[in-house]
């Protein structure tokens, strides 16, 4: 138990952490976000807790082919929320997120690589 305590504590300082940067630095709080930090944690927390190769190796794989569909979403948000709330331009940067996950879904299984 404690380690799974361990690995919120460290994993949410983290988080922390790059919000403090951006409040600073935008330019700086963006390079550190998006930093793959989070999938760079879940890794050495599966390896640490004794996953194989294979299950390390799926999930950077699947990582990479996740992170695709939600590029255009950093693209729009600027754009919209200059015109729109915050929350609204965040609600349409998830539907945003979600329709250009299904599109690269249905690519990608014309490759065999199924994301659903």
């Amino acid at each position: 138990m404690l380690w799974v305590a361990i690995k919120y504590l460290t994993t949410a300082a983290i988080v922390v952490l790059i919000s403090e940067v951006a409040k600073r630095s935008d330019k700086l709080g963006a390079l550190v976000a998006a930093l793959p930090t989070v999938t760079i944690l879940a890794l050495i927390w599966m390896y640490i807790d004794g996953q194989g190769s294979k299950k390390l190796s799926n999930h950077a794989f699947f990582t990479f082919w996740y992170v695709l569909p939600t590029l255009p979403m950093f693209l729009a948000f600027p754009f919209l929320l200059s015109k729109y709330s915050f929350w609204l331009t965040l609600g349409i940067c998830c539907i945003i997120s979600i329709v250009c996950f299904g599109v690269v879904s249905l690519i990608t299984k014309h490759f065999g690589i199924h994301l659903i």
